[in-house]
């Protein structure tokens, strides 16, 4: 059988059949009741069986219509289960949530954020994807996925919810500048080593701004996805290496690392919140993406 074209007939004739008549269940769904008269009849015509007996006075179920009866119930109990679900998942974060994470921004705080929240919020299971892929968020079905991204930011019909600024700087171990007598400007970075953040077009660039913009190709000696291999081989002398600041801080504090052409400076990286949109959004998830924003700028 095809499928009905209005399951509202279905709820309908169970209404008839709880009340005992037309008439009370016209004045308890607010409908009149000859157009209730005409829907059940419409069910009839498209099932092809008579579901009612009627007289003037009650309605009674047909063999038919008594067992129909108990599926349109259990259809019946079923909406309203589900119904009561979405109600439940609107009052506070409970469910599921789907989100996408570059590894190297899960190093840099995003990891510890997410575990803290589900220690709050025991209601919520969240799905993480660590991929420095660039994922198709509504493609792929996700809640909110987080991005770097670099100047100029580059349209897009998604939500954008900014979370962090974050200044990359070059840097070397001593053993390293030790081994070569000047550093001070991109000629001499071309004769250095260099170990990169790995990439799918496999050309390697990086962005200085002054004294003018200006794009250095290199060829890196390492590439990876993490970026704490990247800090790792740039103490060990592997090579120069661009890292976010704040990954590097205590490096630099430390005299591991040391920051090198300081006048030639980097465009900052933004991490991002990307989602579908505002409206419709549950709980779980605006508390989500409020719990990144206050971990973020602690």
């Amino acid at each position: 059988m095809e499928p009905l074209t209005d399951l509202n007939n279905m709820y309908y004739f169970a209404k008839v059949v709880d009340h005992g008549g037309f008439t009370s269940a016209a004045e308890a769904l607010g409908l009149q009741t000859s157009k209730l008269s005409r829907r059940i009849g419409a069910l009839e015509t498209e099932l092809g069986v008579r579901l009612l007996n009627r007289n003037s006075r009650r309605v009674s179920l047909t063999d038919a219509g008594r067992l129909f009866y108990q599926h349109c119930v259990a259809l019946v109990e079923e909406a309203q289960t589900a119904k009561t679900a979405i109600d439940q998942t609107l009052v506070s974060p409970k469910g599921l949530v789907r989100i996408s994470c570059p590894l190297g921004v899960l190093q840099m705080g995003a990891s510890a954020i997410l575990t803290q929240y589900l220690v709050d919020n025991p209601s919520v299971r969240i799905m993480l994807d660590a991929t420095n892929r660039r994922v198709d968020v509504i493609e792929e079905g996700l809640d909110i996925a987080l991005r770097v991204r670099l100047p100029p930011l580059e349209d897009s019909d998604l939500t954008v919810l900014p979370l962090l600024t974050s200044q990359r700087v070059l840097v070397a171990s001593p053993q390293l500048l030790a081994q070569h007598a000047t550093l001070t400007n991109l000629k001499d970075l071309a004769c250095m080593p260099t170990v990169a953040m790995a990439n799918t077009n496999e050309k390697y660039q990086w962005h200085f701004l002054a004294p003018q913009p200006v794009v250095f190709t290199h060829h890196p000696r390492l590439t990876t996805d993490d970026l704490e291999t990247l800090r790792d081989a740039a103490q060990k002398g592997i090579g120069i290496a661009q890292l976010p600041l704040s990954l590097v801080q205590e490096d630099l504090m430390q005299g591991r690392l040391v920051q090198v052409l300081l006048d030639y400076p980097s465009p900052s990286g933004s991490l991002h919140a990307l989602f579908p949109s505002r409206r419709g959004m549950v709980p779980a998830v605006r508390s989500l993406l409020d719990a990144l924003l206050s971990g973020f700028n602690r």
